[in-house]
């Protein structure tokens, strides 16, 4: 892995060279809301706006997607949006690189989704290390650290006044060549001995201690406890620990139709935490109970993740502790449940 060095001031004239090649995606403020979208200039990017309230997940699933469009004026004609760009993801921090990596066999794998795959395929993706932390975070916990690349095609790392950019894949040493003006190999030793400084200085910053040893053991027999029934008791079914995950991937299907005999097939996100989720045509439901909700959010955190995909439902990020209402917090779940008789 190689590796350069470029200088704070220079990284705006960076992602505006990026803009002449690339649609370009990278964190925004918005009414005080950090997200992911795409920019038209390097401005607008939110570059120490710390971790996103919205999850980059939004680039590769989208919260509304138009499947296809269809006519049946003189026949049934069907539509396809046309493929994605090459486009360059910026920004992303290393708890969302997992949460892709979380995604990817859900979306890519026995059944191949072709919209996620696309997207997926076409973007580089530029991740940025954390230089704090915050009182949610516990990605430690996951074997992850503020400053862990795994993931990116190039990852960025703030050390003062400069950056160190580390080359991970091809497409990442693809985008550096193509602005290759703004990158030195001078000092490039010295930055990643600080880089090593600073993931020592940030592991003695997290608040948060939480011990996975053999909780998913204990929730592959906790179906049927009566733990979940009062932990559903605080639980308002808001669905937002679900909208900011950055591995949570619940959609529906809808078709759209316009009355004049055209329409659209569209793909928006859904959540396990509403009623209507898994409502059969039928009537029947099989999770009828919030209790039933709730508890398959946290043994799909802490238990079918791992047993579908060989990896964690989560990635450590706490936004769900950050922003959920009643303080539903999962750290305090786990913690629970090793408590639990």
């Amino acid at each position: 892995m190689s590796a350069r060095v470029i200088s704070r001031d220079r990284i705006s004239g960076f992602l505006d060279c990026i803009l002449r090649k690339y649609p370009l995606v990278a964190p925004v403020e918005e009414d005080g809301v950090v997200a992911y979208r795409r920019v038209a200039a390097a401005r607008e990017v939110a570059l120490d706006a710390g971790l996103s309230d919205v999850p980059p997940k939004t680039h590769f699933f989208p919260q509304t997607e138009v499947l296809f469009h269809y006519s049946n004026l003189s026949g049934l004609e069907i539509v396809e949006p046309a493929g994605a760009p090459e486009t360059v993801l910026f920004g992303v921090r290393p708890c969302d690189l997992r949460g892709f990596a979380a995604l990817d066999p859900v979306f890519g794998g026995r059944f191949k989704d072709v919209y996620y795959r696309d997207k997926r395929e076409k973007t580089t993706v530029v991740g940025l290390s954390c230089t704090s932390v915050l009182p949610t975070c516990f990605c430690r916990a996951y074997g992850s650290s503020p400053v862990d690349g795994t993931g990116a095609d190039l990852m960025f790392t703030r050390l003062g006044e400069r950056y160190l950019v580390e080359v991970r894949t091809p497409k990442g040493a693809r985008l550096v060549e193509d602005c290759a003006d703004f990158f030195t190999e001078d000092g490039v030793r010295e930055a990643a001995r600080e880089k090593e400084v600073l993931a020592r200085e940030l592991d003695g910053r997290f608040v948060r201690r939480v011990d996975l040893d053999s909780v998913k053991e204990k929730v592959d027999g906790m179906f049927e406890s009566p733990y979940w029934g009062k932990l559903a008791q605080r639980c308002l079914g808001c669905g937002i620990c679900t909208f900011l995950c950055p591995t949570c991937h619940c959609f529906d299907i809808v078709d759209e139709d316009r009355g004049d005999r055209t329409g659209c097939r569209l793909r928006c996100w859904d959540s396990c935490m509403f009623t209507d989720f898994t409502l059969h045509t039928s009537g029947h439901n099989p999770r009828a109970t919030k209790t039933e909700r709730v508890r398959n959010r946290f043994l799909h955190k802490l238990k079918y993740h791992l047993d579908r995909y060989g990896l964690a439902g989560c990635v450590g990020c706490g936004r769900c502790v950050a922003k959920c209402p009643v303080n539903i917090d999962i750290t305090r779940v786990i913690a629970e449940i090793k408590e639990v008789d």
